[in-house]
C-alpha cells in the first residue's frame, strides 16, 4: 500500500504547516521511515481555535436530529472504507490486521451508539416548594470548544470515544492525536468531514505534544479537556487544566490485577486471560498484568499460560497469520528489556520469552515470568508490553489486598466458579472496570473509565455524555 502523509485539518480544510515543519513516521514491523506528519505551530493552533469557536456556535444551535443525521453518515462511511482504514492502522501502529479492523468497525458501532444517545440529554422541571406558577427547570447545554488528546495504541478508538461524545452533546473538537500514528485519524476525520459535518465543529493537529497541550489547555476558547495517557502526564494536563477552571476527563495508566482462584476453570482463565494479555502486544490500559494465582494451581496455571505465550505467531501485523504484532516504537523495547533485567536480578522465573526477537522491528517475545517478587518493577510499574508476571497466594483477602496495594485502579480480571468468589471480587477489587471469567469486553453502553490515579470521568454510557455539559438551573415566575 502507499502510506499516505499526513495534514493537519484545521476550519474544514487540509493544510500543512505554514512553516513546512514534518516529523517522520515509521513502520514499527521494519522500522523504516513510511511517510511524514505535518507539524502545527501556534499559528496553526489559534487558527485551529478559532474555528472550532466558530463551529461550536453553530453545532450548537444544530438540532440534536441534524447532528445525529452527520454522526450516522460517518459511520457508514467507515465501515465502508474499514479495510483500507485498518491497513494503514497497521501499517503505522503494528498490531495485527484483524485486530485493527475490529477496531475501526467498533468505531462504527461507537459513533452510531451517540448519535442516537444525543437524543435523551433530557432536562427535567422541578415542582415549586412556593407557588404552583414558579417553574423551575433544569436545562443542559454543551459545554464548549473541547481539546481532545489521544494515544498511539489505539489511534482510532481513543479518538472516537471522544469525539462522538462530545459531538453528540453539541460541541466542537479540536483533536490532538499521536504523531507516531497519525494516518488513521486522519482517515477518521476524513470520514467526518465526508459526512458533511460543518467547517470548524472538528480540527486535528499533530506537533510537540508539550507544546500543544500547554496551549490549547490554557487557551480561554477551550472549555473541556479529555485525556488518555499515561499518569504522570495525566496528572500534569490535569493540573494544567484545574488552574484554568477546565472540566477534565482523565482516562490514565493501569496495572490490572487477575485473581485466578483455587476452583478456576484453568482452561478457560488461560484462554480468556492469554488473549487479553497478548493482545496488541500487551500495548492496552485494561491489560492483565500481575496474576495473582492461588498457590495450588499456581504451577499448573502458569504452565499452562506459558505454552499459550510460547505458541503466539508473532510478526508483521499484515501478514497472514500473525497473532501478535511488534511493540509500536523502540522505547517499548528499551522498556521491556529494563523490566526483564530487573525480574531476573530479583529471582523471577522467566517460562517463556523474555527476548527481543530479531533485530528489524520492535519484536518481543510473548513472556511469561513466575515467583515475581512483590518489589520488582513489573509488579509495580505498568509495563505496557507483553509481559505477564505470577506469584502465587494463599487466601482470598491476600489476594484481594495485594490487587488493591497499588495506586492504579483501572481494570481487574477474576475466575472463579463460585458465586460467593465473584461477589467479593466484584465488591473489594478498587477497579472502574472488573470482569469475572471473561477477557475484557466494552460496549458503547458501558462505563469505561478508571479510579484511584487510573483517572476520573468515563468514556463510555450516557456517563460520557454528560462529561459534556453544562447543567444549570432556570426559574421563571408566571406573573
Amino acid at each position: 500500500m502507499n502510506y499516505p502523509n499526513t495534514q493537519l485539518f484545521i476550519d474544514g480544510k487540509w493544510q500543512d504547516a505554514v512553516d513546512g515543519r514534518t516529523l517522520a513516521v515509521l513502520n514499527p514491523a521494519t522500522g523504516q521511515e513510511i511517510g511524514r506528519v505535518a507539524r502545527a505551530g501556534k499559528a496553526e493552533l489559534e487558527n485551529s481555535v478559532e474555528a472550532a469557536e466558530k463551529g461550536f456556535q453553530l453545532w450548537r444551535n444544530s438540532t440534536v436530529a441534524e447532528r445525529s443525521r452527520v454522526m450516522r453518515r460517518a459511520a457508514t462511511l467507515l465501515r465502508e472504507r474499514a479495510e483500507a482504514i485498518a491497513t494503514i492502522l497497521t501499517t503505522e501502529q503494528g498490531k495485527p490486521f484483524a485486530e485493527a479492523r475490529i477496531e475501526v468497525l467498533a468505531a462504527a458501532d461507537i459513533i452510531e451508539w451517540f448519535a442516537e444517545e444525543g437524543f435523551r440529554v433530557y432536562g427535567r422541571l422541578v415542582p415549586s416548594r412556593k407557588d404552583p406558577a414558579i417553574r423551575q427547570m433544569v436545562v443542559k447545554d454543551p459545554v464548549g470548544p473541547v481539546a481532545a488528546f489521544t494515544p498511539w495504541n489505539f489511534p482510532i478508538n481513543q479518538m472516537i470515544l471522544k469525539v462522538s461524545a462530545a459531538l453528540a452533546a453539541g460541541c466542537s473538537v479540536v483533536a490532538k492525536a499521536s504523531e507516531e500514528t497519525p494516518a488513521a485519524p486522519a482517515a477518521l476525520v476524513k470520514v467526518f468531514a465526508d459526512a458533511g459535518i460543518p467547517a470548524g465543529v472538528l480540527g486535528l493537529v499533530y506537533g510537540d505534544p508539550a507544546e500543544i497541550s500547554t496551549y490549547l489547555i490554557t487557551h480561554p476558547v477551550i472549555r473541556k479537556v479529555t485525556f488518555t495517557g499515561s499518569t504522570p502526564v495525566g496528572k500534569q494536563l490535569a493540573a494544567l487544566a484545574s488552574a484554568h477552571m477546565k472540566r477534565a476527563t482523565m482516562e490514565l495508566g493501569g496495572h490490572a490485577p487477575v485473581i485466578v482462584c483455587e476452583d478456576a476453570d484453568i482452561d478457560a482463565a488461560v484462554k480468556a486471560a492469554g488473549f487479553a494479555k497478548f493482545r496488541n502486544a500487551g500495548q492496552v490500559c485494561i491489560s492483565p498484568t500481575r496474576f495473582l494465582v492461588h498457590k495450588s494451581i499456581a504451577r499448573e496455571f502458569g504452565n499452562a499460560l506459558g505454552e499459550h505465550a510460547a505458541g503466539l505467531q508473532v510478526g508483521d501485523g499484515l501478514k497472514e497469520g500473525t497473532q501478535m504484532g511488534p511493540l509500536a516504537n523502540s522505547r517499548r523495547l528499551d522498556a521491556m528489556a529494563e523490566f526483564m533485567r530487573d525480574a531476573r536480578e530479583k529471582g523471577a522465573n522467566v517460562l517463556t520469552g523474555g527476548t527481543r526477537i530479531g533485530e528489524v522491528g520492535n519484536f518481543w517475545a510473548p513472556t511469561v515470568l513466575t515467583n515475581v517478587p512483590l518489589d520488582s518493577k513489573v509488579f509495580n510499574e505498568e509495563p505496557f508490553g507483553p509481559i505477564a508476571a505470577i506469584r502465587s497466594f494463599s487466601d482470598m483477602e491476600e489476594a484481594i489486598s495485594e490487587a488493591n496495594r497499588l495506586s492504579f485502579g483501572l481494570a481487574g480480571y477474576g475466575f472463579t466458579r463460585s458465586l460467593k468468589n465473584a461477589d467479593l471480587l466484584a465488591r473489594k477489587v478498587e477497579v472502574g472496570m472488573m470482569w469475572i471469567n471473561m477477557p475484557a469486553s466494552t460496549s458503547p453502553e458501558l462505563p469505561f473509565g478508571g479510579i484511584k490515579d487510573s483517572g476520573y470521568g468515563s468514556e463510555g454510557g450516557p456517563e460520557a455524555l454528560e462529561a459534556y455539559l453544562n447543567v444549570r438551573s432556570v426559574v421563571v415566575l408566571n406573573a
